[in-house]
Order: structure tokens, then sequence, then C-alpha cells
């Protein structure tokens, strides 16, 4: 009860508690856990586009990716240790040119003989400008006090990636005579 009191008036318990009775120790709260998470530096996503060399077709499947990996970082409140998994869990496609799609994951880059199914592509509608695509991903995580159990936490932290330059042409034909 003294330790209550103590708390409220924001006095040393051994002032108010002669005793010796110790204080219990404070829970780490889920919202603790949120901020904690929030304060955590996420990496930047970087943004692939195939075909490479920033420029496109206008009318062609662009192909797009990123690479985002789940990871750990600890973190230290209340003096315990914290373990965060961090999780992606979607993928904010912007292509530039006033559309966006999201996604569960992050893409795959081209390989010969993979279905074109497989891959996130946007085809552009017009051709000589500069679009500034980018891709921002959405991350969750979990979170377990020393060796105890893991638990959720509720809410995501976005990491906003950065955009590129992307380059819309039309092809020309040329027809190349035979001799």
């Amino acid at each position: 009860m003294c330790m209550t009191a103590a708390a409220v008036a924001h006095s040393d318990t051994a002032e108010m508690c002669p005793t010796g009775e110790q204080p219990a120790p404070q829970q780490i709260t889920l919202l603790m856990v949120l901020r904690a998470f929030q304060k955590v530096e996420l990496p930047k996503p970087t943004l692939s586009i195939q075909p490479p060399g920033g420029k496109t077709l206008v009318n062609f499947d662009t192909i797009f990716s990123t690479d985002a990996d789940s990871f750990r970082r600890t973190v230290h409140l209340l003096g315990r240790r914290v373990q965060l998994g961090i999780t992606p869990v979607s993928y904010v496609w912007a292509y530039g040119d006033g559309t966006s799609e999201t996604t569960t994951g992050p893409g795959v880059e081209w390989s010969s003989g993979r279905p074109m199914s497989d891959y996130l592509v946007h085809a552009y509608e017009d051709a000589d400008v500069t679009m500034q695509p980018r891709v921002s991903v959405a991350y969750s995580a979990r979170f377990r006090v020393g060796n105890g159990r893991w638990r959720d936490v509720s809410g995501t932290v976005t990491s906003e990636g950065t955009p590129v330059d992307l380059r819309v042409v039309e092809a020309r034909s040329v027809l190349l005579g035979t001799s």
C-alpha cells in the first residue's frame, strides 16, 4: 500500500515505506512496446524496376519488386530486454502516374521461364514522360520480454521508399533492307 502512495506522491519509497517493503516491478505494457517499435529504424525499401536503366516502353508490362526481409531488434524497457520480431506485411506500390496497388508480397525479379502471372507489373499509358514510382513497406511486430512467450504488437509501422525516375518512351520501328 505504501508503494502506491509513494508512486502517486512521486516520493522515494524508503521515505514512504520505512519497513523496507520493496516496490513491485513495473509491468511492461503493450503501449510501451508499440512506442518502442515505432522508434525502431526500419530499412528503407529500394525499388527494383525491369527493364533496368531508368527507361520503359509505353503500354509495356514493367516489372516491380523490392527486398524486404524479417529481422529482429532488441530494446530495453524498464531495465528489461525486449526482443522485437519485425516482419513486412504489406507493400504499397505508387507507380507515379496517379495509380497505386497494395500487395502482401515484395514482387519478384524477372527470370527466364517464369510465367508473367508471377510478376508485379504495371503498364504506363502515356509516353514521353518521366514517372517517379516508389514503394512503401508496412511492418508488424511480435515481442517477448526476456525469454518469455512471443506476443503480437498491435499496429504497423511503415517505411517509405524514395521515388526513382522512370522515363516512359515510345518504341520506334526501324526497317532494315536486305541486299
